[in-house]
């Protein structure tokens, strides 16, 4: 059997192209900051193009300049929100410690008759739950001290690792930014001419989709940052302002985002009211904001083209959690958009086949 010159040039392509997939599988903890810088590179991208335009005194900004100005003002967001969160949680977690008991007290108290009602009797032991928390959380501390000091011994070669992955995501981010656009040319110089019509096509309806994703996404996050700071604001939380950034930021982390800005909310009202007045606005605030998002934001900002079924983005952020950790989860979305980009065009390939009309 005979093959054909153009049959074996594409058997050895195909050969190469496992070899290629095969080394990415066996260099993927080396390729992290890589993934991760490009991106970041892929975000600030368009930011780095409207630096680069502006104009003063028929002086243009260098893309190097530009490049180093959008990771600027990355790090000062990162940094920002650091700071912002980071008091908070230091000066409310032992604030916790104290006032759950006495929330206990007071849920013990308005549930009692109620439960007598059903011939439920239950007694909460408040002294003896304070003391169980005071010790966890003393045995808690000195087992993270421990971790920690076995992690410096033993595992130095991991906390080098991490150092240096740190180290690298922001030069791989720069050097991306500065040669974005002639990477881009170079790659599109690597497909097969027969093939470059339809794969662009294709890379700008991604292109398209992530677009619409990240604009649709930040507007989101912006409307909900300001609605939870606005609204806790006025029902007097004293944390209302890191803790409405803190929700509205976490919005694009679907479910597990709004799960833990209710929790902190929650937190909040435990320690501050005295009664269950915290814990009805947090209740009014969050589900209202909750109907806000899901029926009136995600679908006006986001749009259709990104929607998924519950079930589908439950699997996607657990499918991509598990593959690549905090990361997969933070990109299953746009990652699963992607996906369902390509599927599509699959699928019409396939129902145009032969292999599908034939009877």
């Amino acid at each position: 059997m005979s093959f054909t010159k153009e049959q074996r040039q594409t058997a050895i392509w195909l050969i190469v192209g496992a070899s290629l997939m095969l080394l990415v599988i066996l260099l993927a903890p080396v390729l992290m900051p890589f993934i991760v810088g490009t991106i970041l590179a892929y975000m600030l991208n368009p930011l780095v193009d409207l630096i680069c335009r502006l104009r003063w005194r028929q002086w243009a900004v260098p893309r190097s300049l530009a490049a180093l100005t959008a990771m600027l003002i990355l790090a000062a967001s990162i940094l920002t929100l650091f700071l912002i969160v980071v008091p908070v949680a230091q000066n409310e977690f032992p604030l916790l410690q104290e006032q759950i008991p006495r929330f206990l007290d007071q849920l013990h108290t308005a549930l009692e008759p109620r439960l007598l009602t059903f011939g439920i009797h239950v007694q909460l032991d408040s002294s003896g739950i304070k003391q169980m928390i005071a010790d966890h959380i003393d045995t808690s501390g000195q087992e993270i001290g421990s971790a920690v000091l076995r992690s410096l011994k033993v595992g130095g070669t991991a906390v080098l690792g991490l150092m240096t992955t740190m180290l690298l995501i922001p030069m791989v981010l720069y050097y991306l930014l500065v040669d974005w656009h002639d990477l881009l040319k170079r790659l599109r110089n690597f497909i097969p001419r027969r093939w470059i019509g339809r794969t662009m096509l294709l890379v700008e309806e991604v292109d398209s989709l992530l677009a619409q994703y990240l604009r649709g996404q930040l507007l989101v996050m912006l409307v909900l940052t300001v609605y939870y700071s606005c609204f806790l604001t006025l029902a007097g939380f004293n944390i209302a302002l890191p803790v409405g950034i803190l929700t509205g930021l976490l919005v694009f982390i679907p479910y597990i985002g709004f799960g833990l800005g209710l929790c902190l909310a929650l937190i909040g009202a435990i320690l501050q009211f005295s009664d269950m007045h915290g814990l009805l606005y947090v209740a009014i605030i969050y589900g209202t904001g909750q109907v806000l998002e899901s029926f009136y934001l995600t679908p006006r900002l986001v749009g259709e083209r990104i929607g998924m079924q519950p079930l589908t983005v439950i699997f996607a952020l657990l499918a991509f959690g598990q593959l690549f950790g905090f990361i997969g989860i933070l990109l299953a979305l746009p990652a699963s958009a992607i996906t369902s980009v390509a599927i599509k065009h699959l699928r019409s390939i396939y129902l145009r086949s032969h292999f599908y009309t034939a009877s």
